[in-house]
Formats: C-alpha cells, structure tokens, sequence
C-alpha cells in the first residue's frame, strides 16, 4: 500500500512540476501580465534587461543581510540570555565592532551605487535616437505624435467591454494602437496637456512622469523577435476618477511594415506638410 501511495505521490509531483513548467514557458515570451504570473515580466529592450540584473543583484544583497542579522539575533538570544550570562558585561565601547558597522554598510552600498548610477544614464541616453514619439497624457487618455513620419498624431482611449474584439484585453485595449518599428532606437518625449501623468511600460523599462509645462524623456529599442507583439501599459500616477482607465498599447512591426502603416496614418490623421515626408527609421 505505501507503494502504491508513494507512486502516485511521485506522479502527482511530477504532473504538477510540468504544469508549472508549462505555466512557466507560456508566460515567458507574454508581452502583459498573467494570471499566476510570478516575477517581472519579460524584460524586451536594453534597458529593462539592466533593471533586472540591478534587481537580482539587490535581491542578493538584502537577502544576505536578512540572513546575517537573522543569525546575530538568534545567536545573541542564545549566547547572552539570563541563564546563560546572569552577569552581564558592561563593556560600553569596542573599537573593532565600531569600524565594522561604519566601514560594511558603506562598502554595500558604492557597491549598489555603481550599477545603479549605470542604470540611470543608461536610461537617459536617448541623444542619438533614430526617431522619436511624442506621448501627451491627457484627462484620461493619451495622445500619440510621430514628428518624424509626417507630423501626424492621434488620441487612444480605452476600449469598453461591448466593443472589445475577440482576444483584446479588457481595460487594456485601446481604439487607436501606437505601432512602433523594431531594432529602431525611439526616443520618447513625455508630457501632460492638464495633470500629472505617469507613462509607464513594464517590459520595456519605461517610467516616466507627464507633467504640465515641462518635457521629460527616455528611449527604448526593441528586437525584431517582437515583430507583431503588442505590449501593454497603464499610467502610474494617481491622476483623478479614471487614472485606472487610461491604458496604453503599442504594436511593434518590422521597419517596412511600419513604413507601409505610416502612409496609412497620415491619410487617417492627418500630416502636417512641414514635417518630413520619409520615414527617419535607420536602415532605410
């Protein structure tokens, strides 16, 4: 009978390792979060790839930490209790100790401002973009503007359940998708036409505040492998009665397939004549 029990405990164990492992694989390449999902979603551009190495590195640091003091609480219950040490020492000073705890903690943390100062002008090193977007936030909407491909812009607002297509997301999906080109360095120039803004892209790494009167900006690249994906966002900042229901979703597509959706654009949108007429994507 244990056998047998033992068997179909080991059966049990493995069925619901390979559901994890499936669970696990499907949500890997998910461009928006899933149902169990554990973890950062995928990171899919240079930048969001660094914040989660600095995030395990960080992870690894106060781990140690919360074991170390783990330890030296359930050592110092155990060594110096009453039973253990009914007279206690009344040494008030200990040199050693002393420069430990100054020279340690510093030592941690040049070692978490080193990547960590990396990673902020990594995040800020959007000078040399092949093209750029502009994102307004608005009440409670965003307002998309492509400079670069014709001066044309749209507003994109959330979907209502009654008028979501099969497979769209409900308070994700947008009436108007921002489509990006691949391997292309974008830069984003984010600000707010009313109140503070957050626009904010998980996989990519992007969050950055809109606000009134001043222009903030950060970039993004992302691989071809992503050609046909869409990825989803929300702002981050409280912003009024429907901050939940501004969301963002952008499409990413091959360099040509975005020249062909450009042309489209500027006959649904309207471009502006001044503007230029090509696309400014590199390797074009």
């Amino acid at each position: 009978m244990r056998k047998v029990f033992a068997g179909l405990w080991t059966r049990a164990a493995a069925l619901a390792l390979g559901a994890g492992l499936v669970a696990v694989a499907g949500t890997a390449a998910a461009t928006e979060a899933q149902d169990w999902h554990m973890g950062l979603q995928e990171a899919a551009t240079p930048v969001a790839e660094s914040i989660h190495s600095f995030h395990t590195l960080l992870l690894y640091i106060i781990t140690a930490i919360v074991i170390f003091v783990l330890a030296l609480l359930i050592y110092v219950m155990f060594r110096f209790s009453e039973k253990r040490n009914p007279k206690p020492s009344k040494t008030a000073h200990n040199t050693l100790i002393e420069v430990l705890w100054t020279v340690v903690p510093v030592i941690i943390l040049v070692v978490i401002a080193i990547p960590s100062f990396k990673l902020l002008y990594l995040t800020d090193a959007s000078e040399d973009a092949d093209m750029t977007l502009k994102v307004y936030g608005n009440t409670w909407n965003w307002t998309y503007e492509y400079p670069d491909n014709g001066g044309f812009s749209f507003t994109a607002n959330m979907k209502q359940a009654e008028d979501l297509a099969p497979g769209e997301l409900r308070n994700l999906a947008t009436d108007n998708v921002v489509v990006l080109p691949s391997d292309t360095k974008i830069r984003f120039i984010v600000t707010s036409n009313d109140t503070i803004h957050s626009f904010a892209m998980q996989p990519w790494g992007i969050k950055i505040d809109a606000v009134p009167g001043r222009l903030n900006e950060t970039w993004a690249e992302i691989p071809a492998k992503y050609d046909g994906q869409v990825f989803y966002g929300q702002c981050s900042e409280l912003c009024g009665t429907n901050h939940a229901f501004m969301p963002i979703m952008i499409k990413i597509v091959s360099k040509a397939e975005f020249a062909t959706w450009v042309e489209q654009a500027k006959q649904e949108f309207g471009a502006d004549d001044t503007a230029p007429a090509t696309t400014q994507v590199a390797g074009q």
